[in-house]
């Protein structure tokens, strides 16, 4: 009897390990992150040809992994009271009161240090400082600036882009056009899908004072007129680095310009929760197909 109880306590203790560990995994937010990494490989490749060596690959994909979630968990601990109140995000560890606030700032801080210095020992100074301004960017005026100016979408938008910078010079990369045409890519590409997200989850912001271009517009009109402005400067920004390099690739970012820029239209049109969600899928398939070409054609 003693034996049965000692392993369905034991069982109950592994249980509630994995558990906790999965909800400091969720204050990364993961499915960001794993997106962001997969920039950064791309561009590192790319920009190193393939020469680069495993400790700096992995250093760099870490290194960033762990600013980046840091930033994430951050953010989460300043929006608890905000996420306590909206139900897509009621459940996270922090309102649920699964984690304590001591746990996520201790949590962060840990993260951010090992990220930084990975980045700095193993990688080089300008990855390391472009991730630390990608870490402040998110925390320190994005996240503060949602309940100030819908303007927070165009800083988000700046923070969401610099990854692929951090990749490109890990690989060696150049700050030249076709580093920031990279980053132009991610930064009008991120209009479109917030859009429809802020479109989406408006009630949500609405109830917790969120200052978003659907908050400040109900009707969605200028959401919609920002969706289809980041579908055309996506497509001009996308060759901008190719325009006598790769007629391939050219073609190919051409048709996924329509990809994002039909729906975008759409939703301008006639703002809805389907369009909005159709426009979402649009990003959700643009982004990858996009680095997909982008790591082939060059």
């Amino acid at each position: 009897m003693n034996s049965a109880a000692d392993t369905l306590v034991a069982t109950g203790a592994r249980t509630a390990g994995w558990a906790r560990l999965g909800d400091f995994a969720s204050l990364t937010k993961p499915r960001i992150v794993v997106m962001e990494l997969i920039t950064v490989a791309i561009a590192m490749q790319v920009a190193s040809g393939g020469a680069w060596t495993p400790s700096a690959f992995w250093a760099a994909i870490i290194g960033a992994g762990l600013v980046a979630g840091s930033a994430n968990a951050l953010n989460m601990w300043i929006e608890q009271p905000y996420d306590a109140q909206m139900r897509r995000t009621r459940r996270r560890p922090l309102p649920a009161g699964r984690l304590a606030a001591s746990e996520v700032m201790t949590f962060s801080a840990v993260t951010l240090v090992a990220g930084t210095v990975l980045l700095a020992l193993f990688v080089n100074t300008a990855t390391t400082v472009i991730g630390v301004a990608c870490w402040l960017t998110y925390v320190a005026l994005y996240t503060p600036m949602k309940r100030r100016t819908a303007w927070n979408t165009t800083v988000g938008a700046v923070s969401g882009a610099l990854p692929i910078l951090m990749g490109w010079t890990a690989g060696g990369g150049a700050l030249d056009l076709t580093a920031w045409a990279l980053v132009g890519v991610l930064f009008f590409w991120q209009y479109p899908h917030f859009m429809a997200i802020a479109w989406m989850y408006r009630e949500d912001y609405i109830e917790v004072g969120y200052k978003m271009t659907t908050t400040v517009d109900p009707t969605g009109w200028h959401a919609g007129l920002q969706a289809v402005f980041g579908s055309i400067a996506l497509w001009g920004v996308s060759i901008l680095p190719a325009v006598s390099h790769e007629a391939v690739y050219v073609s190919i970012v051409s048709v996924l310009a329509l990809v994002m820029l039909w729906p975008s239209i759409q939703f301008c049109r006639a703002p809805s929760d389907p369009a909005a969600k159709r426009l979402l899928r649009a990003s959700l398939v643009y982004l990858p197909l996009w680095l997909v070409a982008f790591w082939m054609c060059w």
